[in-house]
């Protein structure tokens, strides 16, 4: 008998522990909370689950991941904005923006950005849920967002996510689910995408209008990557880079004295202007470039950007990122410059080389930011599962081919006359530069007809502006500005002769 029981036992154990580790295909966890923004006492329901994306024939073939933020005892919630917030990668979470830059939580960090422990997140007095509510979500394979395998077991093709308009495509199918069944069809609509998330939200701008009729009051984009520039091997990429070689330089004091002893918002005016006038077209002529003019050429990106001459030379007047990072401080300090941030520093096993290491900036924010998601879904949200968290997830090959998003957004933009898009960017961001940002902000619309429904906005800070503490309070206060501008304000979406 005391067998019998013991199989009995051991076979009730293995029932209870043998689950498949799976991801609710729809499901929601809501809890109440209340926090302090701007000295006023906000209370709101944060709503975290999972809802599916949908097949042609309506089963489901993906659920994302999402945390929704939503202030409560709002008298007029259809004049309330909604901003749909995206991060970028590809493949990468929508942890980034979550809690560190405008939801009700942030990470414990120092007033420069740098992760502090123990790790883990405290309040956010500067988010904008004063005056938005705000949805996070994470795309195919990123967070605890996943592919769902049909009734035989097969998951859906790759092709159906990742690549530049799938992932448009998508992702706004899965907001218009989320609009109806959050009942926020009046509500005044805003989307935000950081780094890939820029090329993101450029399309889903189009895509919303188009196929879901779903119009938008603003776009904004964060440090954004513009695909129409990178890996393009056209002179236009590799000039841009110089004003933030000079930003950069400056922060690390290593410009001539006549340039240092200017402050960095007089300094930067003058290096656009050149990289714009004059270096641009001196790359452009190619090995065809006067030994004189190539020789002036290289003094000045010299001048500007801490490096030699030699070095300016050595690589043709076209210095690549990864070997700025890694040569600027060389004969200083010996350590390496951060990539998404280049006031982080690293420390490399040589001196010698063409490129760092490692990233400096992405090993302090990992350590950081991944143990605080987890710990704030599971103890502060209450969702729990056994599903790893993926801060980047497996998206690659991601499919580049018919990159319009530049084209979509100015057509979005002309079909609507409410719509306006703001852009922040970090002065010391290697990976997606700001004056690049600003390039394709004129590219958008070469007419000139649509420039006063943009607006940039720099920090002096990296990719991420807003871990640092003074450009985390006036990042937020110029989407909030944003916000309020785009507005409609009563009056009707059309336009004058005057």
């Amino acid at each position: 008998m005391k067998h019998v029981y013991s199989l009995f036992l051991m076979l009730f154990t293995l029932c209870a522990f043998s689950q498949s580790r799976k991801i609710p295909i729809d499901t929601m966890v809501v809890t109440t909370h209340t926090t302090s923004i701007k000295n006023k006492s906000i209370t709101y329901t944060a709503t975290t689950g999972t809802q599916p994306v949908w097949d042609k024939k309506g089963d489901p073939m993906a659920t994302l991941y999402y945390t929704y933020y939503e202030r409560t005892n709002v008298k007029d919630k259809a004049s309330r904005p909604l901003l749909i917030s995206f991060n970028g990668g590809p493949g990468s979470a929508s942890v980034w923006m979550h809690i560190a830059y405008t939801g009700p939580k942030v990470l414990n960090l120092d007033d420069e950005g740098y992760p502090v422990q123990p790790y883990g997140v405290k309040d956010n007095p500067n988010s904008i849920l004063d005056i938005a509510d705000i949805v996070y979500v994470n795309p195919v394979n990123t967070g605890y967002s996943r592919m769902i395998a049909d009734k035989e077991g097969k998951l859906p093709e790759r092709d159906n996510f990742f690549g530049i308009n799938a992932d448009i495509k998508y992702l706004a199918e899965w907001v218009n689910t989320f609009v109806t069944r959050k009942n926020r069809w009046e509500s005044p609509k805003y989307i935000i995408g950081e780094s890939y998330g820029g090329t993101r939200v450029m399309g889903l701008a189009k895509e919303l209008q188009s196929s879901q009729w779903m119009y938008l009051n603003g776009v904004i984009m964060v440090s954004p990557a513009d695909y129409k520039l990178y890996s393009t091997g056209q002179p236009v990429y590799s000039a841009l880079n110089l004003p933030y070689f000079a930003a950069t330089a400056w922060y690390h004091k290593v410009l001539p004295l006549e340039l240092q002893q200017k402050d960095l918002l007089e300094l930067l005016p003058e290096v656009e202007s050149y990289a714009i006038n004059n270096l641009m077209p001196a790359i452009a002529k190619g090995g065809f470039i006067s030994e004189t003019e190539k020789q002036e050429v290289a003094k000045k990106v010299a001048h500007f950007s801490g490096l030699t001459e030699k070095e300016v030379l050595q690589y043709n007047l076209e210095v690549p990122t990864s070997y700025f990072w890694k040569a600027l401080l060389r004969d200083k300090s010996g350590q390496t410059i951060g990539r998404l941030d280049s006031r982080y520093l690293g420390i490399d096993k040589t001196d010698s080389g063409t490129s760092p290491d490692y990233n400096a900036e992405i090993s302090s924010w990992s350590h950081s930011f991944t143990p605080a998601i987890n710990y704030y879904i599971r103890e502060h949200l209450n969702f729990k599962t056994d599903i790893k968290y993926n801060m980047f997830g497996n998206v690659h090959p991601w499919d580049k081919k018919n990159d319009n998003v530049r084209d979509d957004l100015r057509q979005a933009m002309a079909e609507n006359p409410y719509l306006k898009v703001l852009i922040q960017s970090g002065y010391y961001d290697g990976a997606t530069t700001y004056f690049a940002a600003k390039y394709t902000m004129g590219q958008i619309d070469p007419s000139g007809k649509l420039k006063d429904r943009f607006t940039f906005k720099g920090y002096r800070s990296g990719h991420m502006m807003y871990l640092r503490k003074d450009d985390l309070i006036s990042a937020n206060d110029d989407i909030r500005e944003f916000i309020e501008h785009a507005s409609s304000k009563g009056k009707a979406a059309k336009y004058t002769r005057d």
